[in-house]
């Protein structure tokens, strides 16, 4: 089988590096990123130099070695305001200053900057003046030297993406008034002013962030009589209705007493702090806030679709759990139409290359304990392995092998319908074995005449290895669970070619079977379904197959499944539009849950490990562990419907490391194998031989080896 399309993994694995990219994006502006917390105000060793900054005014200059800092003069009140630019607080900071007459300084965090512009360009717009706080709000004392530089940077870059401008005022995060600063807040200071700042610190802090109430911070902001200072205030980072009031009534009492409220660098006499960006940085910072922008929305799309996925996930499992738990009830404690006497059954075994298990299937076939005629045709489709010559040596009566030239499955399975004999046909692949009751099982629902196929109960035979058990895992709970549900719904999506059994004549009306998908078992009971007839499940028909052993095989086979139940879909799209809901509860529920939703499963893998190695992984580990619960749950309570063993269910919680992600990257290679056109051919797995011996029930001894 080709494999398809190959230049669309690199497009795949970018795409995972941009989400990748966005969420450390959307992290790093959040403060998720090597977020920090501050230590207590003047806590910390101190310095000459800090001790010098202490005894000095909050206007430092640092570039020339030892620190040199400016008061300001008397009467004047340089208003600060740290942590925004908000959307809901700093338009009402701006409206009570513009009411004043008064000019403030703001020093806005970069990552708000890049997330409201606007807000920005309106600050600058009324006479305001910007000031660097750095891009995520982190204490500069415990981060090292290039993170620190990127702060400034990228915040200089969101400024030019906004405004056009950069700045030369800055003030560290967490900076304590000047009788606090420390040595190692010095250390930062000294690194922001290499970067061309002018450092800001403040002497009167309103402490705003404790919402002590409004009084409180007026008190707080109030200069001693006719003295300068710089005053803080926080126009974000929570519930600032108690600034803004105190700011009205701030201003208020300093006007009455002869106060100017002006910007940092006019209160000290200095040029205006911005300055002119140049082309690229404009460019580039424009880019940066863009980037933020869209990587915030995404992100949030994502945790959103998310969740949705994991509530509808969850809501798929508790409906089916019902629906099956009803199906189950109906067919222990009902009673079905029988027939008066056992009908003649033609089984039809379509085979290429099955040398290593077509003598076990056609024995469990011959050693049925179904009481009636029983024809069994193996159609060989020009094997090269001498599959035809090893059905036809076994010598067993009612067997009779068609060797035809090779032309695909669907070609085989019409040449058994052609030459078959009876009305109702069974049909199986050559890796399976039945057990002695199941034709009598599949063939007793067609008493009803409304039935026009029933699907078997397939079970994995080779369920040893890790490989193995997950499979068993996912044909019990992913199809057996499943079809119990299909046949309450009226919507079965397949009757596996594995175990089937059609009706001669309604396979004849349809022209037999398809060869236009490569599932051609879910094109012919999609077809089956709008026709009008009913497809049911039999629980108790049980056949087991040789299941893939090897990641490559697996990976093979649901690769053909997955590709040719897309073809499927797009064939019988039209059923959405008809009359009878068969086309929107199938097909609507094949797209969601076979295709859309595993499609998001590296976005799930990339945003837990982001989580586990950035964030609190708690929320990862938990949510993690909980659907793994629930999962363990269903699977018990599907395993218990099947009459199969919990045992099983260790090696689950290990399916979600490799098996998911397999399932997963066979649903993209699909997908995109599907929209590019490339044509697939029927091509048969390679046999490990699980199914062989000469001797005794085939079935019985099968049953044994997988542990029943």
């Amino acid at each position: 089988m080709p494999s398809g399309p190959r230049g669309h993994w690199f497009l795949f694995a970018v795409g995972l590096l941009l989400v990748a990219a966005a969420l450390t994006l959307d992290g790093y502006a959040a403060n998720v990123v090597g977020e920090t917390r501050p230590g207590p105000p003047g806590a910390g060793p101190s310095s000459p130099e800090s001790a010098e900054v202490r005894r000095g005014g909050p206007v430092v200059n640092v570039r020339g070695g030892r620190p040199a800092s400016v008061r300001l003069p008397g009467r004047t009140v340089a208003l600060t305001f740290n942590d925004g630019p908000d959307p809901v607080w700093t338009p009402r900071v701006l409206d009570v200053l513009a009411r004043h007459g008064a000019k403030a300084t703001f020093f806005v965090v970069g990552a708000k900057v890049a997330k409201h512009p606007e807000l920005t360009r309106r600050i600058v717009a009324e006479g305001h003046e910007l000031g660097n706080h750095t891009y995520t709000h982190a204490d500069l004392t415990a981060v090292p030297g290039w993170r620190l530089r990127l702060e400034s940077s990228l915040t200089q870059r969101a400024l030019a993406g906004a405004t056009g401008l950069h700045t030369t005022l800055t003030r560290p995060p967490h900076s304590p008034p000047t009788w606090g600063i420390t040595a190692l807040q010095w250390a930062s200071m000294k690194e922001l002013a290499a970067e061309g700042h002018l450092i800001v610190l403040t002497d009167l802090d309103a402490k705003d962030w404790s919402l002590p109430g409004t009084a409180e911070i007026v008190v707080s902001s109030l200069p001693a009589k006719g003295e300068g200072a710089v005053v803080t205030m926080r126009d974000s980072g929570g519930d600032r209705r108690q600034t803004v009031e105190a700011l009205d009534l701030v201003l208020e009492r300093l006007t009455g007493e002869g106060y100017r409220a002006v910007t940092v660098t006019g209160a000290i006499g200095m040029p205006s702090a911005h300055r002119r960006a140049g082309g690229v940085d404009r460019f580039f910072g424009a880019a940066l806030n863009l980037a933020q922008r869209a990587s915030e929305t995404f992100t949030d799309v994502l945790r959103w679709a998310l969740f949705t996925a994991g509530v509808l996930t969850l809501g798929r499992f508790g409906f089916f759990i019902v629906l099956a738990g009803v199906h189950a009830h109906r067919t222990r404690g009902g009673t079905r139409r029988g027939w008066s006497g056992p009908p003649p059954v033609t089984v039809i075994v379509p085979a290429y290359n099955e040398a290593a298990g077509i003598r076990a299937t056609v024995r469990s076939l011959v050693e049925t304990g179904y009481p009636g005629e029983v024809e069994i045709l193996v159609v060989d489709d020009g094997s090269t392995d001498g599959t035809a010559d090893l059905a036809a040596s076994l010598g067993l009566p009612g067997v009779r092998v068609i060797r035809r030239p090779n032309g695909g499955k669907p070609a085989a399975l019409n040449t058994g319908i052609a030459q078959a004999s009876h009305e109702l046909l069974v049909m199986v692949d050559a890796d399976t074995v039945f057990e002695r009751a199941t034709i009598g099982r599949l063939v007793r629902r067609f008493a009803d005449p409304a039935i026009g196929a029933v699907s078997g109960n397939t079970k994995v035979g080779n369920r040893r290895g890790a490989i193995g058990r997950w499979q068993h895992i996912e044909y019990v709970i992913g199809f057996n669970l499943d079809r119990r549900a299909f046949e309450l719904l009226g919507c079965m999506a397949t009757v596996p070619g594995a175990i089937g059994a059609f009706r001669r004549s309604a396979l004849v009306a349809l022209g037999g079977v398809s060869s236009d998908t490569l599932a051609e078992d879910t094109d012919l009971t999609m077809a089956l379904c709008r026709a009008g007839w009913r497809v049911v499940y039999e629980e108790n028909a049980v056949a087991w197959t040789e299941a893939p052993a090897s990641l490559g095989g697996l990976w093979q086979q649901r690769y053909r499944w997955c590709y040719g139940t897309l073809q499927a879909m797009w064939k019988h799209r039209r059923a959405v539009f008809e009359r009878d809901p068969f086309g929107r509860r199938c097909l609507g529920y094949l797209t969601l849950f076979h295709v859309l939703l595993p499609l998001l499963a590296p976005v799930v893998d990339v945003m837990a490990v982001y989580g586990l190695a950035v964030d609190d992984p708690l929320p990862v580990v938990t949510a993690w562990a909980g659907f793994v619960v629930v999962q363990v749950a269903i699977g018990w309570y599907a395993l218990l419907l099947d009459g199969e063993r919990a045992s099983a269910l260790w090696i689950l919680p290990l399916q979600q490391f490799v098996y998911r992600q397999l399932m997963c990257l066979v649903v993209i290679q699909s997908l995109v194998t599907a929209l590019l056109g490339v044509r697939l051919r029927w091509h048969g797995i390679r046999r490990e031989g699980t199914f062989t011996g000469d001797t005794g029930d085939t079935a019985t001894r099968f049953t044994e080896a997988a542990g029943r």
